[in-house]
């Protein structure tokens, strides 16, 4: 099945200004285009486009997101340093959750504090957050 830019805009919640650039940048070299110079998309593409947009949401630079997609481009010569790649990544989102716990601790505490200044029992906070 094919899809437009804006349907694929749409379905990952990005602007098709977005995916113009991401194609722009290289990371969409994949993607075909109709003899009106359309891009067309198909659900493989979308599969690349989903695993680009977890990436980014994960804080990968696109500069190192356009290399995987060129060595995934080379083939199975580059299985090797692909594999490292995510690796290294996923060390890397391991530490942003923690990190992220540590600052939600530190929210948590103020909203404690908050609380007790405001006379606001926590199970009320926790009614309001819902």
């Amino acid at each position: 099945m094919g899809y437009t830019i804006s349907q694929v805009a749409k379905k990952f919640d990005l602007t098709a200004h977005t995916i113009r650039y991401y194609d722009k940048e290289g990371l969409l070299p994949f993607v075909d285009r109709s003899k009106t110079g359309n891009r067309e998309f198909t659900d493989d593409d979308l599969d690349w486009i989903k695993l680009i947009c977890c990436l980014k949401n994960t804080g990968m630079p696109i500069k190192q997101i356009k290399q995987y997609i060129e060595w995934c481009l080379l083939g199975d010569d580059t299985l090797e340093i692909r594999r490292q790649m995510f690796i290294d990544h996923r060390k890397e989102v391991l530490k942003q959750m923690e990190d992220l716990k540590e600052n939600l601790k530190t929210i948590d505490h103020k909203l404690k504090c908050y609380d007790k200044s405001c006379n606001i029992s926590p199970n009320t906070r926790q009614l309001h957050s819902l």
